[in-house]
């Protein structure tokens, strides 16, 4: 990852965020110094990404071992790990804003799926407090988990529509309304999105909810176009994988709610900056029409 073009475009970003937040702030009646801090929101966000395109596990050892040791010049003004955790939580929200400037445009095909984000192991569960009353226990094809749910939305360059984060026991269908308002053209899932009511929601709103049908379902007739998009669904769970094992989305070992969607949002970011995507190639047959004429059946 380019660190100067990272650091560009977060440093051009907060220069125009911070004067806008801080006129939206509501004030207690206490005044308080506004003090410029060692180190600048562009700063810390910076290192936020930067940590999910390292090699590193944990990010303690990211900035004691690589920031304070390879990163003095790019970073002279750095302060103790603990204070820098401190002020990680006042970057939250500047990151959400960021995210959504990093999303791609919708192509007229997309992809949705959700995957389990644990936060811990099965056998903690009970012992486990940090999520208390935000984590909920879930179940995929692969079995149970504790944590969250990922729902990700994107188009056939391999690039972000849309996210979002539930609790791990919501259904797959619930937040599909949301995540698809800016869409339009077709929308693939898998089975999970199979719903009737669904389905004309979307379409009311220019989707087509494009899934396959399960085994006790009353068969039906496809175009061959979705029939062959329906079997390009790996490009969104080749993202997932990427997210998981290259920027490091999933670990347990948070001790902080704002901590937690905060190292999410920065794994998004960091995804966002990969020099090449998970594409179906399809940009030189753009011209050819929505739908193929033959139709086959499932």
């Amino acid at each position: 990852m380019d660190i100067v073009a990272l650091f560009y475009d977060l440093d051009k970003f907060a220069q125009e965020f911070e004067p806008a937040w801080n006129r939206k702030l509501l004030a207690n009646g206490v005044r308080r110094r506004q003090r410029q801090g060692t180190m600048c929101l562009s700063e810390i966000m910076t290192i936020l990404v930067l940590f999910h395109a390292s090699n590193y596990r944990t990010f303690k050892h990211f900035y004691l071992q690589h920031v304070q040791v390879h990163l003095r010049g790019e970073f002279p003004r750095q302060v103790s790990y603990h204070r820098f955790i401190e002020w990680v939580p006042r970057a939250l929200v500047a990151l959400v804003c960021f995210l959504h400037t990093r999303m791609g445009t919708c192509t007229g095909l997309s992809f949705i799926d959700s995957t389990p984000l644990r936060v811990c192991h099965n056998l903690r569960i009970a012992s486990h407090r940090v999520f208390a009353g935000l984590a909920r226990r879930g179940k995929t094809s692969t079995g149970w988990f504790f944590g969250f749910k990922l729902h990700l939305v994107t188009n056939d360059r391999g690039q972000l529509l849309n996210v979002g984060l539930t609790p791990g026991n919501v259904d797959d269908r619930q937040p599909v309304k949301t995540l698809a308002r800016s869409l339009w053209g077709k929308l693939f899932g898998d089975r999970g999105y199979i719903s009737q009511p669904l389905f004309e929601k979307l379409f009311h709103g220019g989707v087509q909810l494009v899934t396959r049908v399960k085994t006790n379902m009353k068969n039906r007739l496809l175009p061959l176009l979705d029939k062959l998009l329906l079997r390009k669904r790996a490009l969104i769970e080749t993202i997932i994988d990427q997210l998981k094992n290259i920027c490091q989305i999933e670990h347990s070992r948070h001790r902080g709610i704002p901590h937690y969607f905060t190292d999410v949002i920065t794994a998004l970011i960091a995804y966002t900056y990969h020099d090449h995507f998970p594409s179906l190639n399809l940009e030189p047959h753009r011209d050819l029409p929505p739908l193929l004429p033959a139709e086959v059946v499932l």
